[in-house]
C-alpha cells in the first residue's frame, strides 16, 4: 500500500480437529445453538437450538422480521460473538475456546465482510481499501498489486482504482466493499443487509455480481437481508421466526 511500510506475517492460530460427524463440505455449522441477551431485566431468547450448515460456494440468505435472530446468526458465524450452548464449527472444526487473539486472527484470514453501509475508509483510495486487509495480513507488496488488480477487474472498478469513495456512486462503493471482502480469498463472507440503501438497478448488479463471485471463488456467503431482490438469487434461503428456524 502507498506510504506504508511491509507488515510482518503473522500465523494463523490453528483450531481443534474436526469434529466426527461433521458435515464435510461445510464452511461453516451451527449446532443445537442457543443464545439469550439480557437488557436490564429483559431476556431476549436470540437462538433458541439452530441447527445451520453452510456448504462452499453457497450463497444462503437469511430471512426473517427485526429480531428474529438474523445479526446473531451472522455474529456467530462471523466469530465475533460465542453461543450460550451449542457449537459453532468452522471447516468441520469447533471454535470453542479460542481466545480473542486467536479469533481475530481467524476473522482475518479465513473470513470476508459486506457491510449495509459500506465501511470503506474514506482518505483511501479505491484500490489502498481493497489492498488494507492484504497490508493487515502481512502479504508481500508484489502479490498485494497483483491481487487487488485482479479484484478491481472482477468487479468492473479497474478505472477507478485511484479514486477515493467519495467519488463514486452507492452501487460502485459496494462493489469495492465486495472486492475488499474477497480479496483475502476468504473461506466465508458476511453480509449484512448489503442491498438496503441501494436503488433497484444497482442492487441487481450488486447481487448478480456477489452471486458470481461466489460461485467463481468457492466461498460462502451469508446474507441477512429483507430484500426479496436478493433472496430470489441465493441458493437457498433460511427464514427466521423468534430466534428458531421457520
Amino acid at each position: 500500500m502507498s506510504g506504508l511500510a511491509e507488515a510482518p506475517p503473522r500465523a494463523t492460530p490453528s483450531i481443534a480437529a474436526p469434529v466426527a460427524g461433521a458435515c464435510d463440505a461445510a464452511v461453516v455449522e451451527l449446532r443445537q445453538v442457543f443464545k439469550t441477551y439480557r437488557l436490564g431485566k429483559h431476556v431476549v431468547r436470540a437462538l433458541q437450538g439452530v441447527d445451520l450448515a453452510v456448504q462452499r460456494g453457497e450463497l444462503l440468505a437469511l430471512t426473517g422480521p427485526s429480531g428474529s435472530g438474523k445479526s446473531t446468526i451472522l455474529n456467530l458465524c462471523g466469530l465475533i460473538d460465542v453461543p450460550d450452548s451449542g457449537a459453532v464449527l468452522l471447516d468441520g472444526r469447533p471454535v470453542a475456546g479460542l481466545d480473542e487473539i486467536a479469533r481475530t486472527l481467524l476473522r482475518r484470514d479465513a473470513l470476508g465482510f459486506v457491510f449495509q453501509s459500506f465501511n470503506l475508509v474514506p482518505v483511501m483510495t479505491v484500490e489502498e481499501n481493497v489492498d488494507y486487509p492484504l497490508f493487515i495480513a502481512g502479504v508481500p507488496a508484489a502479490e498485494r498489486r497483483e491481487r487487488v488488480a485482479a479484484q478491481l477487474a472482477a468487479v468492473g472498478l479497474e478505472a477507478h482504482a485511484k479514486h477515493r469513495p467519495d467519488a463514486l456512486s452507492g452501487g460502485q462503493r459496494q462493489r469495492v466493499a465486495v472486492a475488499r471482502a474477497l480479496v483475502k480469498r476468504p473461506r466465508l463472507v458476511i453480509a449484512d443487509e448489503p442491498t438496503a440503501s441501494l436503488d433497484s438497478h444497482t442492487a441487481d448488479q450488486v447481487l448478480e455480481l456477489m452471486r458470481e463471485r461466489c460461485h467463481a471463488e468457492g466461498a460462502a456467503f451469508v446474507i441477512a437481508t429483507h430484500d426479496a431482490r436478493l433472496t430470489q438469487r441465493c441458493d437457498r434461503v433460511v427464514a427466521l421466526l423468534d430466534g428458531r428456524l421457520a
